[in-house]
């Protein structure tokens, strides 16, 4: 499965069928400056992976390449640091799960900031997966 606090090739989430069903199907929650997008699934038992996440930065707000750039880094690194109770509780309640973080703001971000919001948005996923949310 590769390192605890990895972000390995696994767990980047590409298809475009699972991003646009997340949007379409799966449900939202607003932390400003980011929104996540989330769904939760029962667990197949060939699945290697429990979570998958992405993450996008407006080509409207940031113009340079660099600054969508940077802020994407920053949301990865901060959902890599925090991830590891989120995983947890998905392989105890038997659920794999789909999240996509979109920063909203329209200025460059610290990395506590970002920090500190990822945080907010792992605890809310966490107890979205507790209760059973949106299991089809």
């Amino acid at each position: 499965m590769g390192k605890e606090a990895g972000f390995g090739k696994q767990e980047k989430l590409k298809s475009r069928k699972v991003v646009e069903d997340l949007f379409v199907r799966g449900n939202s929650q607003s932390i400003f400056p980011i929104r996540i997008f989330y769904k939760f699934l029962p667990v197949q038992a060939d699945e290697k992976t429990i979570m998958q996440a992405g993450v996008s930065v407006s080509k409207k707000n940031f113009k340079r390449a660099v600054d969508r750039n940077r802020i994407k880094r920053l949301l990865r690194e901060a959902y890599r640091l925090q991830k590891k109770e989120l995983l947890q509780i998905l392989k105890e309640q038997q659920k794999k799960g789909y999240v996509f973080f979109i920063y909203t703001d329209k200025e460059l971000p610290t990395y506590q900031t970002i920090f500190n919001t990822i945080a907010k948005c792992l605890a809310i996923l966490k107890r979205k997966a507790v209760i059973n949310e949106d299991l089809t």
